[in-house]
């Protein structure tokens, strides 16, 4: 598959004038955080959550270092640090998260007669619709709606972890925070010189060559 960047990595900003102290040091953390290490889940519901995040968000089969969408969800459940808001109809969001987990366990027994982790592509995908449109109703989910809890916490719990990542970030030409620097050029069509390149067809060689210089600005 062509990229749609080519050359561009992200962290070659690292040390410029776009990333300060801060965003630095944030960044760093997240690189840094071990895709199999988990605090807040235990290890049947940690088993249970990178299964339904490969399914939620399929990545590369050949990226090297797949982001850790599972671990980063952990981490965000471990540190407490919320979104500042929620839904008064669902739980707070460890607890949310947790009973859903669970009854994703159940769901599956009673449908398949295996775990989740142990389900074809298919039937993951099959349960996890059941959950998108209400229709899984095991006692597990304890009066939680499970098409509200997919549409309000695990949806963008698993998206805001993915691209919240330097590696989504290279695969869709994000320059990563706004400050200090901020952006100039914000017009259709226009972009400041520490900002990624397009490769539009016919200007792949013009694309990569810029992008191997944004690190540099």
């Amino acid at each position: 598959m062509t990229e749609r960047f080519p050359g561009y990595d992200v962290l070659s900003k690292r040390d410029t004038p776009s990333w300060n102290a801060k965003t630095r040091q944030v960044i760093d953390e997240r690189l840094a955080l071990d895709p199999e290490r988990h605090v807040f889940f235990g290890d049947e519901d940690w088993r249970t959550l990178k299964a339904v995040c490969a399914r939620i968000l399929p990545q590369p089969p050949d990226r090297a270092t797949p982001i850790p969408v599972a671990a980063l969800i952990d981490h965000k459940m471990a540190s407490g640090s919320g979104d500042g808001y929620r839904d008064a109809r669902l739980p707070p969001m460890g607890e949310a998260w947790t009973r859903a987990l669970r009854a994703l366990e159940a769901e599956a027994a009673v449908r398949h007669g295996r775990p989740f982790g142990q389900l074809s592509p298919a039937e993951q995908d099959g349960l996890l619709t059941a959950v998108q449109n209400g229709y899984a109703a095991d006692p597990a989910w304890a009066g939680m709606a499970p098409d509200l809890f997919f549409k309000k916490r695990l949806i963008p719990d698993c998206i805001s972890a993915y691209y919240g990542h330097p590696t989504a970030w290279n695969e869709i030409g994000f320059g990563g925070p706004a400050a200090p620097r901020g952006y100039v050029r914000m017009d259709l069509d226009r972009r400041d010189p520490w900002e990624a390149s397009e490769a539009a067809p016919g200007r792949e060689d013009r694309a990569l060559s810029e992008n191997r210089d944004v690190g540099r600005t």
